[in-house]
């Protein structure tokens, strides 16, 4: 039986969501500039090679616990898969065709995807009827997010946030996965090290079939910053810190992150690359958080009576 994850989010829980959503919220701008520069399947596969590497050394310095089954090693290749390969390709993809600011939001969907897959694996996160309702409302604003232009056919836009919306359900199944993790008694650091480096291993001989980035390197300065803050930053700290709060707060609670990253990815895009934010966008973001605020229900119930 699934061991009972306490739903009520600490202090330190919360400061852990806030720092993650920064940090996940600035790989949307880190993949806005790569794409000018690199392929997306080069960029995935550096970011999780640098961050392997950087995670390697940082573990055998602290001398920590490492897998020691073959079973353990088989599920980090599973997580590496969910939670790096197949989104990080899927968000990198999407950002060739649509701005960071609005793959952050299709991003945001995550909560809505983790609430209806955890409630279906995990005995302590049951779908509610209160959880339902916040993902009725959470799909709608991404209906909204996606426009009436998606009625004239798959366009480039279109694919590109369909993509990034697949991540959404990819990082649902991975956060779902992740809480088996917690049974192993290792460090978040360790987990997190396993899972890029089983990425790293699933990416590189696809990069190097399909993008030979020998053949058009452009690596600039620019890009060179921006891989670096996308490995180190988005990747080792944030996945460090991940395990430590999907352990701590369960897979519900941690998908909430992606409610707070479009705030700082958009703030990115807008200030910096000079990216737009529509109205509409503004309405379908309303709609996610209000969904999102449903779904966790403390906010409805501090408001109640005594």
């Amino acid at each position: 039986m699934t061991p009972t994850i306490n739903q009520q989010m600490s202090f330190t829980d919360i400061l852990m969501l806030v720092t993650l959503s920064i940090l996940w919220g600035g790989s949307f701008f880190f993949i806005e500039i790569l794409v000018k520069h690199l392929p997306p399947l080069t960029i995935v596969t550096f970011r999780v090679g640098l961050a392997s590497i950087a995670l390697w050394i940082i573990a055998l310095s602290l001398k920590l616990p490492l897998p020691t089954t073959k079973r353990q090693w088989g599920e980090l290749f599973i997580i590496g898969l969910l939670n790096n390969a197949l989104p990080f390709c899927l968000i990198v993809w999407g950002q060739t065709q649509i701005n960071s600011g609005l793959a952050s939001l299709f991003n945001a969907t995550t909560p809505f995807f983790t609430v209806l897959v955890a409630g279906t694996f995990l005995m302590d996160e049951r779908i509610t009827k209160r959880k339902l309702f916040g993902v009725a409302i959470g799909l709608i604003g991404t209906l909204v997010l996606i426009g009436p232009e998606a009625l004239n056919g798959f366009t480039g836009s279109t694919l590109g946030q369909l993509a990034v919306m697949g991540a959404a359900i990819s990082y649902a199944f991975a956060t779902t996965y992740a809480r088996r993790f917690k049974k192993w008694g290792l460090s978040s650091l360790i987990i997190a090290t396993g899972q890029v480096t089983m990425a790293t291993l699933i990416l590189f001989p696809l990069m190097l079939i399909i993008d030979k980035p020998w053949i058009d390197f452009n690596m600039t300065f620019e890009a060179i910053w921006a891989i670096i803050g996308l490995a180190l930053f988005s990747t080792v700290i944030a996945y460090t810190l991940f395990f430590r709060l999907v352990a701590s707060a369960g897979a519900t609670n941690a998908a909430l992150v992606t409610f707070l990253i479009p705030i700082s990815a958009i703030l990115l895009g807008v200030t910096i690359l000079d990216e737009t934010f529509s109205g509409l966008q503004a309405v379908g973001m309303t709609l996610i958080g209000l969904g999102l605020l449903v779904m966790d229900g403390r906010v409805f119930q501090k408001l109640k009576p005594k």
